[in-house]
């Protein structure tokens, strides 16, 4: 997830804002409904005041019609549709008032007037696209169709909203769109921590993504000079040594005395070693890519281990099946696993080193004290417990480098006077 940061924070900010928006537009279309529901429900005081009217004097239903078409309003007649209008229509608005009406009384006093309360109930309701005022009072009721006003049409807000989404999604594909190269970097930039160090960072434009993009091109460049010469460096090396080490191998054979001869011979063996470690640490850091390696039973890695050790074969017990097999590059595990039969034959007390599996990890057991430094402290490069031992301090060093190649760690772990160096 952490990969996707960025992405996930426009992400994130883009379903905020449409959830914003959208709740906004929604509050104001219910608000517009109301007020537009609000307006259109003022035209019942027409309605009961030709209804009072009509009770009033007691007219005709034709006179009632009339009189309410003159403002498009139609009598709901049908016993059918108008139970369903009552029972499966949307109420709008529902009002309840008390109608006051001055009627006169005749008498053998003379006229009079008195107050005649009728209590009234208007209800707006919409069906089928269609406006009706229900009119409901203690002397009956009456349906009333406006057929001039129409429910109310959001069409303006909605344009509105579909306009601003609109621009909401477009807003975040251009940032998208500005990303893509963000996101190529980031492969490039993983690519070349693999050891692809062809991979080029060059890019056109002048935006802030081009800059680091250019700049890196520019490191990788200064990168790939050191490692060229650091590489030569090491090559040259290597040659010049080789050749006096060569013609002082020849030259000891030439003296008289035996204990010289093995005294020199011992030291130019020692700096043929040397030289061959650094040939090592010089092909570890050449591996660019994953290209050589292959498939190995792991015993037949093993068994090449052990004869580049040469050691004898009762010193190194391996109980690990053929079935088990790795994906590795062979001269480097190998060397790796013969490093690590070198370290447990001269450190163990009984020269012997068991290489065995442990819960799916290579192990490595030898009987002897527990180091008495950390791990890390070894495989740092020219660091040995007992420097009067014959070595460069170089062994754990490229086990752990060769380790690294293969996407593993070295462990350790010290138990009942068994010293267990693992690849983790």
């Amino acid at each position: 997830m952490q990969k996707h940061a960025v992405l996930i924070t426009v992400l994130f900010a883009l379903v905020v804002t449409l959830l914003s928006v959208s709740m906004v537009f929604w509050e104001f279309y219910k608000l517009n409904r109301q007020q537009y529901i609000s307006n259109i429900f003022t035209k019942y005081s027409v309605i009961t005041q030709i209804y009072r009217e009509h009770k009033q004097r007691d007219s005709s239903e034709i006179m009632l019609e009339a009189n309410l078409a003159v403002y498009n309003f139609r009598i709901e007649k049908d016993t059918k549709e108008r139970k369903m209008v009552i029972q499966k229509g949307e109420v709008l608005k529902r009002e309840g008032f008390e109608s006051v009406n001055d009627i006169v009384i005749f008498s053998k006093q003379g006229f009079s007037f008195e107050n005649d309360e009728t209590g009234l109930r208007a209800t707006m309701i919409e069906l089928h696209r269609k406006i009706y005022f229900y009119i409901e009072s203690s002397r009956g009721s009456i349906l009333i169709e406006d057929e001039e006003l129409t429910p109310f049409k959001p069409w303006n807000i909605l344009y509105s909203y579909t306009t601003i989404i609109a621009i909401i999604f477009i807003s975040f594909f251009l940032i998208l769109q500005r990303l893509r190269p963000l996101i190529r970097l980031r492969r490039k930039i993983a690519r070349f921590g693999n050891g692809d160090l062809t991979i080029s960072f060059k890019t056109d434009g002048s935006d802030e993504i081009a800059l680091v993009a250019n700049e890196l091109e520019s490191a990788k460049l200064k990168i790939n000079s050191i490692l060229e010469s650091r590489t030569l460096f090491l090559r040259n090396l290597m040659h010049e040594l080789k050749t006096p080490i060569a013609k002082g191998t020849i030259a000891t054979q030439m003296l008289s005395s035996q204990k010289q001869i093995d005294r020199f011979s011992s030291i130019f063996g020692r700096l043929e070693s040397l030289v061959s470690e650094f040939a090592m640490i010089e092909e570890l850091t050449s591996v660019d890519s994953k290209k050589d390696f292959k498939e190995y039973r792991l015993v037949d890695i093993i068994d090449g281990a052990i004869d580049m050790a040469m050691v004898e074969r009762s010193s190194v017990s391996v109980d690990i099946g053929s079935s088990v097999k790795i994906f590795a590059n062979y001269r480097l595990y190998t060397t790796a696993i013969k490093n690590m039969i070198d370290n447990g034959i001269k450190y163990s007390t009984d020269a012997h080193v068991r290489i065995l599996m442990a819960k799916g990890e290579l192990s490595f057991d030898s009987r002897g004290e527990c180091i008495s430094k950390p791990l890390q402290y070894y495989i740092e490069p020219f660091t040995k417990d007992n420097p009067s031992k014959s070595s460069f301090g170089l062994g754990l060093y490229l086990v752990d480098s060769i380790l690294k190649v293969h996407d593993k760690v070295l462990a350790h772990e010290y138990k009942n006077g068994i010293n267990r160096f693992i690849f983790a």
